[in-house]
């Protein structure tokens, strides 16, 4: 099995505003809670991986994330035996980015007597 690289979120920052691919492989209701405020991201859950994979671009770095590191790894594994050359894995996901102060979009959080006051009756 080939060993995965990995890069840090910092790297990986770097690397995307260089022109990288972020693929992030965390489920929908993960992604819509915290998602990577970047521009260029593929949205690819780790289970349509095998069925989508070609929507990732061969030619290019592909960094692989989810939310701790650990599915993503699967992915960078399973990208490279399908010979992409350029694919890491980011240490510890969404995680750790968050905890580095990187671009993220959160869900708007609500309060009760707000969406009250502005709901439709």
């Amino acid at each position: 099995m080939n060993k995965t690289q990995e890069v840090t979120p910092a790297n990986a920052f770097a690397m995307i505003q260089k022109g990288a691919v972020l693929v992030d492989v965390r489920e929908p209701g993960e992604v819509e809670r915290q998602s990577f405020d970047i521009a260029e991201i593929l949205l690819i859950p780790l289970r349509q991986l095998e069925t989508r994979y070609k929507e990732i671009p061969a030619d290019r770095s592909v960094i692989i994330a989810c939310h701790s590191g650990n599915r993503s790894v699967m992915a960078c594994r399973f990208l490279m035996n399908q010979g992409y050359k350029k694919a890491v894995n980011m240490q510890s996901g969404m995680v750790r980015w968050a905890a580095e102060g990187l671009p993220l979009k959160e869900k708007q959080k609500t309060s009760p007597w707000l969406s009250q006051l502005f709901s439709k009756k």
